[in-house]
Parts: structure tokens; sequence; C-alpha cells
């Protein structure tokens, strides 16, 4: 997963809304998000090449996603999964810092990757870019991508707005998300970060739906945990070149949040 915006106690129906995009390789098979047959409890995509996942819900109310770091060293054939960090994230009864802290020995191990852990109180960041960080996140509104928290590429700046607009509403629509997830607008030349692969590959990678015939956004997903603890979990997914493909639509009832 390659973009995540999240509201995190700064609305006052939802403790926790997460909207994201997952890119990748389109001949990469993944399943669409269920619940786990081999993982009691946890509901998300399903990465069927390694098993992981990139951004699933468990029925206690932990939540995980991840994303890969852009940066331009080799990759490592036989590092491990960085899907599987969600995993076993939500199959433990860790606290998100705990979890967090337990990677610090082995991060180093893995691809580059970016981790979002909730465990139903507390909100986590951690990441291996560069050297292994880990930081409780604050009550607000974050953008996450390919590089560090809150870096404002344009594709987080877009998806940023487009959530405080969610957030303003007085009526909340979940189309206003899909729709700023589904900006195929690439960036202007002069907007454009400079993170090492080109120009040509920087402006096809720069808006938050990204449509390509190898490569390009398989699933958005919009997540709203309110505070009575009823979660909706939506996933649209794409074929090549940004073809609709099809939608799953879950409602999830979670431990209940603290109330404001």
């Amino acid at each position: 997963m390659c973009l995540i915006a999240l509201a995190w106690r700064a609305h006052p129906d939802y403790e926790l809304i997460v909207a994201a995009n997952r890119d990748e390789f389109h001949d990469r098979p993944a399943a669409a998000a269920a619940f786990w047959s081999d993982s009691s409890g946890v509901y998300g995509g399903r990465d069927l090449k390694q098993g992981g996942g990139w951004l699933a819900l468990h029925e206690s109310g932990r939540l995980a996603a991840v994303t890969n770091v852009r940066r331009m060293v080799p990759a490592n054939a036989s590092a491990p999964s960085r899907g599987a960090l969600v995993a076993r994230f939500l199959g433990s009864h860790k606290s998100a810092e705990s979890y967090s802290h337990t990677l610090a020995a082995s991060a180093s191990r893995y691809a580059g990757f970016n981790l979002l852990l909730f465990d139903g109180h507390h909100l986590s960041y951690c990441s291996n870019a560069d050297s292994f960080v880990s930081q409780s996140i604050e009550p607000g509104v974050h953008v996450l991508s390919n590089a560090s928290l809150n870096t404002p590429w344009p594709k987080t700046k877009r998806l940023r707005g487009a959530l405080q607009a969610f957030i303003n509403q007085r009526v909340a629509s979940r189309n206003l998300l899909f729709t700023a997830l589904g900006d195929c607008e690439p960036a202007t030349d002069a907007e454009l970060p400079n993170t090492g692969v080109g120009a040509e590959l920087e402006k096809f990678l720069s808006p938050p739906f990204i449509r390509g015939e190898r490569y390009g956004t398989r699933a958005s997903t919009v997540v709203t945990i309110a505070h009575d603890g009823r979660a909706e979990f939506i996933e649209r997914r794409f074929a090549a070149n940004g073809v609709f493909e099809n939608e799953t639509r879950a409602i999830l009832q979670l431990p209940a949040r603290r109330i404001h």
C-alpha cells in the first residue's frame, strides 16, 4: 500500500478514519477483503504470494497498515515479507507501542517499510527507512506514502485536504474520500519530489491513483471506526489501467471507543 490518510480522534463521530490506496504490480496475486481463514477475527485484503496483508482490522479493535518506502537501494530477494508485520500484530496481544519496539532489532532485515499500528487505544508509527524509528501518533489528521510520516508530497497533500473536508461535512459521505483516492491527475513538474527514480517515473507515481498496465493502484479502502465500536470497511478493487473490478463492504462490531 502506498498512500494512507488517517484522522485519529479528529471527528465527532469516529475514533479513527483511514483512507488508503494499495499500489502493486497487477500480476501479484491477492484476495479481496474478507475474514482470513487462518487468523480468527481478522478482516482485510490478503497478499497471496507471501500471505501477509497491507491493511486489516481485527474484531478486538486492532488495525494495522503498511507501505513500502521509496529508497534507492537494491532489493533483497531473501528479505522477509513486510505484509507479515501486519498479520503478526493483529494476531498478537501486544500494545501498539510494545509491538513497535520489538521490531527494533529485526527491522533492518526488511525492505523499507512504514507501519501504522492501532491497538484500540493508542496509535503508533514505525519505520526502518535509513534507521529504525518508532513514535506515538498524536490526535489529528496525518498522511503517509512512501516517505516518512506527514511528508508533504502532492498526493499526500491532496488526500489530507479531502479527509479534512470529510471531517468538516455535516453529513459525512465516504464518496468524497473515494473520489480523492481515485484522483489520477499527475502533479505538475514544479510539485514533483525528487526521490531518485527519474522525472518520468516520478510523474507516473505522483497522483493518488496510479493507472498503469503493469503497475498501479489495485485497491482503494475506507475504514471508519465509530465511538460505539461500529466499524465499516469498504474496499474497491481495480485491474490494469484503473479498470474497476468490484467492491466489498463489511460491518464489524468492535469494542466501544472512548467518548469525547
